[in-house]
């Protein structure tokens, strides 16, 4: 124990002297979980730019140009004299849709047949292709409802009963969680703790490549591997914890997002979240021992993090080599506890398999001692 004590205690002094080891760990993460909240702070993607291609020029078709614009999701921006016009000015990043209403609109309209409205965008862009199809789908029913009704008035309809018969059925949407489909809660919370294990991978590889600059890994591992990882490892262990801490208050907190699940067992799995990063990010650096290396093979390991872990796409969906990388991610079982408990407001129990999960990251911990334990055999050889 008294070793282990001086070495934390050697720990805290390093770090307090490595300028940029203590700007990644106080206000760089601060910085970089502000700036992710800001882009997005918004919360709703609003006056996304259309282009309109009116072939009719009609009373109708102006109706339909208005009805787009009305809506808070979609601005017209430019109208074009032809397709070709308005392709290239969607390809120039000039507008995120393209719309062509045809030549037959109103004749279409009036002789009771369904005219065709096309709309061209990125689906590609999947934040902006979905906002912008849902705001479309919206429009055209709004609009054809709007006509509809005046029919059913020209028929002598009045009043609700023009409604009635325009809108036979109505439906009604409430979503069970993010009622306001806000943005900033979906991807926000889903974005800083992929930045958070980057940060925690990162940080632990800057720490180990210091002592191989300083003085060796056999040297710095002597005859007690164990006593010098832990040593080495534990002071950045609670202020990455800490890290966690602080964005759970500011989300859940600070901005008041809905929070329906247990403190404890979030806080729990930011701390095992925290140490399977550390184990992983420990055996990468044992393995290649070589600091540049090991970087770059963080960055692979880790850059896919947001991807991988099932919130803007499903990981059922996901290809087998991609659901296996996303398993030794521990960013995908920590977002799984993180959403159950703060959307769901799940059982403890629910949240077992995650953690359990995050528990077998030990492994990779062990594993690198083993490797610390065969540096240290070979230097004495």
């Amino acid at each position: 124990m008294n070793a282990l004590h001086q070495q934390i205690r050697r720990e805290w002094q390093l770090l307090l002297s490595d300028t940029w080891l203590r700007a990644l760990l106080s206000w760089v993460p601060l910085l970089l979980f502000l700036i992710l909240w800001w882009i997005f702070s918004a919360g709703l993607p609003r006056d996304l730019a259309i282009g309109i291609v009116d072939l009719d020029h009609s009373d109708i078709s102006r109706g339909l140009i208005r009805q787009y614009d009305t809506h808070p999701s979609l601005r017209v921006n430019r109208q074009f004299s032809d397709v070709g016009q308005g392709s290239s000015a969607m390809r120039n990043g000039e507008i995120n849709a393209l719309l062509v209403i045809p030549y037959d609109l109103k004749t279409h309209i009036i002789t009771g047949r369904p005219p065709q409205v096309t709309a061209f965008y990125n689906s590609q862009f999947l934040l902006t292709g979905n906002m912008i199809a849902s705001a479309l789908s919206q429009a055209h029913a709004t609009f054809g409802a709007r006509l509809e009704v005046m029919t059913a008035m020209v028929k002598g309809s009045v009043g609700e009963q023009a409604l009635a018969a325009a809108v036979p059925v109505g439906t009604q949407a409430t979503p069970l969680f993010n009622i306001n489909t806000n943005y900033a809660n979906f991807l926000v919370s889903a974005l800083i703790p992929g930045a958070w294990q980057i940060m925690i991978v990162v940080i632990t590889m800057l720490a180990l490549s210091r002592e191989m600059r300083m003085q060796g890994l056999a040297a710095w591992l002597g005859e007690k591997p164990l006593t010098a990882i832990v040593g080495k490892l534990f002071p950045y262990s609670i202020i990455l914890w800490l890290h966690g801490m602080l964005f759970l208050w500011f989300m859940y907190s600070f901005l008041d997002w809905p929070m329906n699940g247990n403190w404890d067992v979030l806080l729990l799995s930011q701390l095992l979240m925290v140490l399977a990063s550390q184990s992983m990010s420990l055996l990468l650096f044992l393995l290649v021992k070589n600091p540049a290396r090991a970087l770059s093979l963080a960055a692979a390991y880790t850059a896919p993090s947001f991807a991988f872990m099932g919130v803007t796409f499903p990981a059922t969906d996901m290809i087998l080599p991609a659901q296996i990388w996303r398993d030794f991610l521990p960013v995908s079982h920590y977002i799984t506890i993180q959403l159950y408990q703060a959307n769901h407001g799940a059982s403890v129990a629910t949240a077992m398999p995650q953690l359990g999960a995050l528990l077998l990251f030990s492994l990779a911990f062990l594993l690198a001692y083993k490797l610390a334990d065969r540096i240290r055999q070979q230097a004495i050889t």
